[in-house]
């Protein structure tokens, strides 16, 4: 009996240390094989940079889609318990840049669209439509004469407006002239003194001027699969502070399945003549508080 025991206690005991062989030979293996992978990734990136740094076009673009829907009924607890809502909304970044060895044209647009209901259907006059929410459109051509692999002289044009509600009031177009400084392939900074903010509304707030333009965008990959995209567009008024502004947009992706991934944008603004325009204030006694939006949802990378 004794022998039987010692026999069973010496084959458990060398099940469990087979097995936990096993699992740290499998464990090595698996170290062995993502340190090869991780090698031949590093190889396909560098690869890849040097592919981006040869001339002719690239071009690109992904977006975010986010909505939901809900409806009660008899639902008492809330204080509409009879409704319907829902939440629409899209975003697009696209490029399209064509890099030679003595020019660069560099094209980029960005827009974001989401619509919004809430229906009170126990109220017959409740607008039970979806109706404007978010609604951004900007879009920027970029010409630049190589004077060195890192700086060009380069002229701009970029628009700035909404187009479901409001189109062109307020429009911002500038239209400049000056440097552009592009230390990697994903970097491009422009710095343009000499440029026109024309301003285009039925509000008199609503002025054009002279002054300074700097663009800071980023365009291209972070953390392996994450699409990073961080847009900085200034204009600095020679005429006085109350007739600058600027815009920050910040849009990720991040890929689960193929193309297919989730994704965000953030955007900050700060721009004194649309402040007096809301409030029907002047330009000196408007509030002029930091503008944001942000959109979560579903991606897809072209």
């Amino acid at each position: 009996m004794k022998t039987k025991l010692i026999l069973s206690v010496l084959f458990v005991f060398a099940l469990s240390f087979g097995f936990a062989q096993t699992k740290e030979e499998l464990k090595k293996q698996k170290a062995e094989k993502q340190a090869e992978a991780d090698k031949y990734q590093a190889e396909a990136n560098e690869l890849q940079s040097q592919i981006d740094a040869l001339p002719g076009w690239r071009v690109g673009a992904f977006g975010t889609i986010g909505g939901s829907f809900s409806s009660f009924n008899n639902w008492y607890a809330q204080g509409v318990p009879n409704n319907s809502s829902g939440t629409i909304g899209f975003t697009v970044n696209a490029f399209a840049n064509k890099i030679e060895d003595k020019y660069f044209w560099r094209n980029s647009l960005n827009t974001n669209l989401s619509w919004v209901k809430f229906d009170n259907e126990d109220d017959p006059t409740d607008d039970d439509s979806f109706r404007e929410a978010t609604d951004v459109f900007s879009v920027s051509s970029l010409y630049g004469r190589r004077l060195s692999e890192k700086w060009a002289v380069s002229g701009l044009v970029e628009y700035r407006t909404t187009i479901l509600n409001n189109f062109n009031n307020p429009g911002y177009l500038d239209a400049g002239v000056g440097f552009t400084w592009t230390p990697m392939n994903n970097l491009v900074v422009v710095i343009h003194p000499l440029n026109y903010n024309f301003v285009f509304g039925d509000n008199p707030v609503f002025e054009s001027s002279l002054g300074a333009k700097i663009v800071a965008d980023y365009n291209g990959t972070i953390f392996k699969d994450i699409q990073f995209r961080s847009n900085l567009s200034v204009f600095q008024s020679y005429d006085t502070s109350d007739l600058s502004n600027w815009t920050w947009i910040n849009s990720f992706s991040y890929s689960i399945f193929k193309n297919i991934g989730v994704g965000a944008e953030f955007g900050l603004r700060s721009n004194r003549q649309e402040a007096a325009n809301f409030q029907g204030t002047t330009l000196a006694a408007a509030d002029n508080d930091l503008q944001t939006y942000s959109t979560i949802g579903i991606t897809y990378k072209f």
